[in-house]
């Protein structure tokens, strides 16, 4: 009889462990239920880059005075500058200018150091190539304007969260006029140094 009533414990335990596991695995599911999707449907939909993104780089002829500062801030020494010197005007003439993506980290030295300004990160990242050296961009292409997601009429631009405004998990139907969670980097107050006197 006890041998009996025990066993009828024990499968009275294992069915409610069963049970009890279970609704763990369906609180799970019907948690991320409640999520925003996760998943972009590129190339239809695209993501908007923050603001301080780092994309391919845009180059201005122009501007550049072949100072090769660019190539010696840059980890890899990745910038070819093509120059010869004019002998009439004693001053460096500019030729080329090329940058390999293939090999390029996007670390931004070049852009934070170029005395002329004639170096800027932009939000293009669609960078893919069937072919490496199709990679290295002369002055040329890096003078190409960049493309931006929110002009291109043929996708959905849609907002990471720090963009979304407060509460709100679902980009598709976000209306422009709410304020947004983050800030911009202009609207972000720095604290002042601290001072050396009591030094």
């Amino acid at each position: 009889m006890f041998g009996f009533l025990k066993k009828v414990g024990d499968y009275t335990r294992d069915a409610v462990g069963a049970a009890n596991y279970l609704t763990q695995g369906l609180s799970v599911t019907f948690d991320h239920l409640k999520r925003r999707p996760v998943t972009v449907q590129y190339p239809y939909e695209k993501l908007i880059p923050s603001e301080r993104y780092r994309g391919r780089i845009h180059y201005e002829f122009d501007k550049c005075i072949a100072c090769e500062v660019c190539v010696r801030v840059c980890p890899i020494n990745l910038p070819v500058v093509d120059w010869v010197m004019n002998k009439a005007t004693k001053k460096k003439e500019l030729r080329n200018y090329s940058i390999d993506f293939g090999v390029c980290i996007f670390c931004g030295n070049c852009v934070e150091y170029c005395p002329t300004n004639c170096l800027s990160m932009t939000e293009e990242y669609e960078l893919a190539a069937f072919d490496r050296h199709s990679l290295n961009y002369d002055n040329v292409a890096l003078g190409r304007l960049p493309t931006s997601v929110t002009s291109d009429p043929a996708v959905i631009p849609l907002r990471e969260l720090a963009y979304l405004p407060k509460g709100e998990m679902d980009p598709h139907v976000v209306d422009p006029a709410r304020p947004r969670a983050g800030q911009l980097p202009s609207q972000v107050q720095t604290a002042p140094a601290a001072s050396e006197d009591n030094a």
